[in-house]
């Protein structure tokens, strides 16, 4: 669109390369959606990570994906678990998100969590859950590319998600 005759043009940014850090900045204008990946861990503890990579993959079967860092604390018992679940975290699960993306050692200390039907720990109040069997394990540079094949699905419907946009928490803003 032109300015008008009075109006001053609107200054834009526009930057491009290769570099890891305009790479990482154009990819944040893709607005996401924030989940928490959660299992059981070998000696029965609960472990979990914040995700926004995250998406579905095929309905039949069911399966969804989520891309993991190696380098995450719970990367080691998130490719051995069979089972694990996808927590959609909706706008009052903000604190949860930070939480999970940090190093804090007892990350379910001030979460409320159940198990859920194969074991795997479900946030309370979540958006939607996803609790899934481990169907396959993929490369993918720094991260792995965890598939599941979805076995029971939950969802809220009166809730709001909570979204990520060029670094930082959103919400939904209707017309």
């Amino acid at each position: 669109m032109r300015a008008g005759m009075n109006e001053t043009p609107v200054a834009r940014e526009y930057r491009t390369g290769s570099d890891p850090r305009t790479l990482r900045d154009a990819l944040g204008c893709f607005a996401t959606g924030v989940t928490v990946v959660t299992c059981i861990d070998e000696d029965g503890s609960p472990v979990g990570l914040t995700a926004n990579s995250f998406t579905s993959l095929s309905l039949d079967p069911p399966l969804l994906l989520v891309c993991v860092a190696k380098s995450a604390a719970s990367a080691g018992p998130l490719s051995a678990a069979e089972h694990f679940a996808v927590n959609v975290l909706q706008t009052g699960q903000r604190p949860a998100s930070i939480t999970f993306s940090t190093r804090v050692e007892d990350r379910f200390g001030c979460t409320e969590w159940s198990e859920g039907e194969h074991g795997a720990p479900v946030l309370m109040d979540s958006l939607s859950v996803f609790e899934c069997r481990r169907h396959a394990i993929h490369e993918g540079g720094d991260h792995f590319i965890l598939v599941g094949e979805v076995v029971k699905a939950t969802f809220e419907p009166g809730l709001d998600p909570l979204l990520y946009f060029r670094g930082s928490y959103r919400r939904l803003h209707f017309d």
